[in-house]
């Protein structure tokens, strides 16, 4: 057993801290204090900046010291006198208090002064009650909730003699708390890996392992702790990860289960050789998702995005069903990650979004920003128009707009444009919006910018003021940074707006989109501002219009208009209301226009179209066709090749009693 031992006159406190005071460290046998120390205090560490690692003790009232033949420690420079002996007894008592209670006070004290002043008043100090004074000032810096612990602490050589305690000797440490020591280092303070201190416990660590000597529990809080220190490159981390897969995943506790996710998190590049213990890890954790807490759901789906498990479907339709659940008790970044999962994995559920308007109308104008942007996004990507989750983030604009930043303001708007939806307090919404512009445009960065104004478009609440700015050479050079070209996307939506101003803003008089920044085509495969066919529908369609006007020679079907809008059915009628060939281009009175709308021209399971489609059937309008909108939940009730006529009759000629050709 280890010990620290002060010199006997300096054990009273009227003279503890007198310049020159010798602290000596000497190695004794081990006791039973060293078990108590793990039951005793719960599993916290710290660690030293790296440049107290090296340090041995470096303070104003004492001197260096270095260790002789591995045991006594004496003064840097100074010729060794054997008098310090008569200080360093084996069988000298800790004040003549016993361990237990030695063990029970430190549990008691709730500053780092009284710690400090606890330890430095023994006069022989054996390794778990260092360990244990060590864990307890953690403890209190945890408590206190400081991401590091002060420097007073830091340089004090009582608080530094406890880490070279740590770093002399972990063979003396219980496995629960070398794991714990080596976890708490990359936590509370920021540890150099290379560190004397660090590469004692993982050397330890090393030689445990070889011997087969740490249980599951261990091995994950160790597997955790060398991913953040070292990486996924770490040869104890994958020895770590070795013997987790030759024990029985049906032993793991469920905590243990979501702390082996986090261990192969860290290791995504070799996610083919752990993928038959994934397939075996992923079907045994649907039986303890019950009882894994918010955070280690939050921390299992992220695993699960991270090593791309989209074929683990029952365990996330489990975490599903358990997410609902735990919405009000996750953290802003818990319930961050859980969003992102869905998206990533394509999961909604009507229970989840209830949960989920539930939790926003509940907080209301405490949600944090962060969250709102993520709930937004969600929302935006899944196309999931939520009335009440819209209507509390247009509030939240409105009364603090100060507390958002531009990416949150962006990300807080643009999916109204993409849902097509105008909140009831719009007028205010978007006046704060164009005086936030107004004050702020230069903190917008151009890509952002032009996606927000484009987003206000799609619901009609043009950017008259800001278009002069988006189609000048100077916003289109910073437009394209350091590219030799401008991406797709922005080409198209700076075309859309163009477009915009000249079909409904027929007074904005500023400068025009010079054709070379103009697309030809808003339908492209990669960043389209319309959405495909759907191909089922259209075959249907196609089918019940050869039936309706007797030839596939009077329709025409992918039609590329000069507007850059690509039409789904195109029909040509003469001023009698004829059908004309669609091959035929002079007499032709009206262009009908048939939108085919499927599934994903709506939002989720709603009638409700989408910005960008319900834009394109309104310049459609604009530019003199006759739209004729054919949705698939009209499509979908028709059950015979009669009524589908009879329905495209009723939609094509509905003022006319025949059809003519």
């Amino acid at each position: 057993m280890a010990f620290i031992t002060l010199r006997r006159a300096f054990c009273h406190k009227s003279i503890l801290w007198i310049p020159g005071a010798v602290v000596a460290l000497k190695i004794h046998p081990a006791s039973h204090a060293q078990k108590a120390v793990t039951d005793r205090l719960s599993v916290c560490f710290c660690s030293l900046q790296p440049e107290l690692f090296r340090v041995r003790f470096h303070h104003a009232y004492c001197k260096n010291f270095h260790s002789e033949k591995g045991n006594d420690l004496h003064p840097v420079g100074e010729p060794w006198s054997p008098q310090g002996q008569e200080w360093n007894q084996p069988g000298q008592s800790l004040q003549n208090e016993d361990e237990e209670m030695l063990f029970r006070r430190l549990s008691y004290f709730t500053s780092f002064e009284e710690v400090l002043s606890f330890i430095s008043a023994l006069d022989t100090l054996p390794v778990p009650l260092a360990m244990a004074a060590l864990l307890r000032i953690c403890e209190i810096g945890r408590r206190d909730g400081q991401q590091r612990l002060p420097e007073g602490v830091l340089e004090n050589c009582a608080f530094q003699a406890l880490c070279l305690r740590c770093e002399r000797d972990p063979s003396h440490l219980t496995n629960a708390g070398l794991v714990t020591a080596l976890q708490f280092l990359h936590t509370l303070l920021p540890a150099d890996p290379q560190s004397s201190l660090m590469l004692s416990l993982v050397a330890e660590c090393q030689r445990r392992l070889q011997r087969g000597n740490l249980e599951v529990h261990h091995l994950c809080v160790l597997g955790e702790s060398l991913a953040m220190l070292q990486g996924s490159s770490c040869e104890t981390l994958k020895l770590v990860v070795r013997q987790l897969q030759s024990k029985s995943v049906e032993t793991f506790a469920p905590e243990e289960i979501a702390s082996v996710y986090r261990i192969l998190q860290a290791c995504p590049e070799e996610v083919d050789k752990h993928q038959t213990f994934l397939n075996t890890l992923n079907n045994f954790s649907i039986s303890v998702v019950p009882y894994l807490s918010p955070k280690s759901i939050s921390h299992v789906l992220t695993a699960l995005v991270v090593l791309d498990q989209t074929h683990a479907l029952p365990l996330l339709i489990k975490l599903g069903k358990y997410v609902v659940r735990y919405i009000p008790r996750f953290t802003n970044e818990e319930l961050r990650k859980v969003l992102e999962a869905f998206v990533y994995f394509g999961h909604s559920d009507r229970f989840f979004t209830e949960a989920l308007e539930q939790h926003v109308a509940a907080l209301c104008f405490s949600l944090d920003p962060a969250v709102a942007s993520s709930v937004m996004g969600y929302c935006s990507r899944k196309r999931i128009l939520s009335k009440p989750i819209f209507d509390v983030v247009s509030e939240i604009v409105v009364c603090q707009w100060d507390r958002l930043s531009p990416s949150q303001i962006a990300e807080l708007i643009e999916p109204f444009g993409k849902l097509n939806y105008v909140p009831p307090n719009a007028p205010a919404l978007f006046r704060k919006v164009e005086n936030v512009l107004y004050a702020r445009l230069h903190h917008f960065p151009p890509k952002m910018l032009l996606r927000l104004l484009h987003s206000c478009t799609l619901i009609e609440r043009h950017p008259i003021n800001f278009m002069s700015k988006l189609f000048s050479p100077f916003f289109l050079q910073r437009l394209q940074g350091k590219e030799s070209y401008l991406d797709r996307l922005s080409l198209a939506q700076l075309t859309q707006l163009f477009l915009t101003s000249v079909l409904e803003c027929p007074y904005y008089k500023g400068p025009k989109l010079l054709p070379k920044y103009q697309v030809k085509s808003f339908l492209t495969p990669c960043c389209s501002l319309e959405t495909p066919m759907d191909l089922h529908l259209y075959k249907s369609v196609v089918i019940g219009l050869i039936d309706l006007l007797g030839s596939r020679l009077y329709f025409a079907s992918k039609v590329l208009t000069p507007y850059y809008y690509t039409i789904d059915v195109e029909v040509k009628l003469d001023e009698d209301g004829f059908v004309l060939p669609c091959t035929v281009d002079e007499d032709i009175h009206k262009r009908v226009a048939l939108c085919i709308d499927g599934p994903q021209r709506f939002c989720l399971d709603s009638k409700h179209l989408l910005g960008k489609e319900a834009t394109k059937q309104r310049h459609l309008r604009l530019l003199g066709y006759q739209v004729v909108q054919l949705p698939y939940h009209e499509l979908e009730l028709l059950t015979s090749r009669l009524e589908l006529v009879d329905y495209l009759q009723r939609k094509l000629f509905s003022q006319s009693s025949a059809v003519l050709w």
